[in-house]
């Protein structure tokens, strides 16, 4: 009984709403998480909405199901039906039980092929990055912008260890060098691997794609809040594939052109040393803002 009342109140929150505090997290996964993380572009708003409105669905036919196999076991009971019927078929019946399940996929496959559609016609992009999953760490390039020596900016990213990691760093999510990316902008993220596969993923972008070795994989998002984003390779590629995370900070407009610059003038290391700075500043005026108000 209890198991069946812990359950009934995990469906409860999930499709009312009612664990706003036990939610996903913005960027990353929070304790205690049910749901989704927080959506931070159009593709992952449009999969949160399609994820509830499959959850009101199958909730709505597992509850009619019950509720129908309750009422047979009591209505058609040995001691009410001494003298058991012999039908065997019904026609409204077998027709309403053909056609209804019809209906309902196809009411479902409609908001699907509207989200696949979002996901792959990829839009004119502000700026493209290059990923390619190695094992076990990820390699980037931005082709559209050069550095002090003429070359793209390119870095590898590797998972922080626990004696590297700040105050603020996740266990086992932060990068020691962090993708940046600028707010509102179109980002075509070229997606490859150089030994076995792999997968780029970001869940508050809606972002998942396969890293496949030979072959270009394309998958965009726009991000609509600045912030930390994390993720991890999301395809089993050997002993250390949970070790290979994803960090994406997503600054305005102005704060990306800074650390372009500065990318070019005194090197990356010192472009995002100056960033992090700047965002946990940001981050510890914001507490402070809170706090007094």
């Amino acid at each position: 009984m209890r198991v069946l009342l812990a359950n009934l109140a995990v469906i409860f929150i999930a499709v009312t709403g009612a664990g706003a505090a036990i939610a996903g997290g913005l960027g990353q996964p929070e304790p205690w998480q049910l749901g989704l993380q927080q959506a931070a572009s159009p593709s992952a708003e449009g999969i949160a909405s399609f994820h509830t409105l499959l959850l009101w669905i199958i909730t709505i036919i597992t509850l009619f199901v019950a509720a129908l196999l309750a009422y047979v076991v009591w209505r058609f009971s040995e001691k009410k039906n001494p003298v058991p019927s012999k039908t065997t078929h019904n026609t409204m019946i077998e027709f309403v039980w053909t056609v209804v399940p019809i209906l309902i996929l196809v009411g479902i496959a409609i908001p699907s092929f509207r989200l696949l559609y979002l996901q792959r016609d990829i839009p004119e992009a502000g700026l493209t990055i290059k990923a390619t999953g190695n094992q076990w760490y990820w390699s980037y390039e931005y082709p559209e912008h050069k550095n002090a020596d003429g070359e793209a900016i390119s870095f590898d990213a590797v998972m922080k260890t626990d004696e590297e990691r700040g105050e603020n760093d996740p266990r086992l999510l932060a990068a020691d060098t962090p993708v940046v990316v600028p707010v509102n902008t179109v980002v075509k993220v070229i997606v490859t691997a150089s030994d076995v596969l792999h997968a780029w993923t970001v869940p508050s972008f809606g972002a998942k794609i396969d890293a496949v070795p030979g072959r270009l994989n394309e998958i965009w998002f726009k991000v609509e809040k600045a912030g930390v984003y994390y993720g991890q390779c999301s395809e089993i590629c050997g002993k250390d594939h949970s070790f290979m995370p994803i960090e994406v900070r997503v600054v305005s407009q102005a704060d990306y052109n800074k650390w372009l610059d500065k990318t070019k003038t005194a090197g990356l290391e010192a472009a995002n040393k100056n960033l992090i700075a700047k965002m946990n500043a940001g981050n510890a005026d914001s507490k402070v803002a809170k706090l007094n108000n």
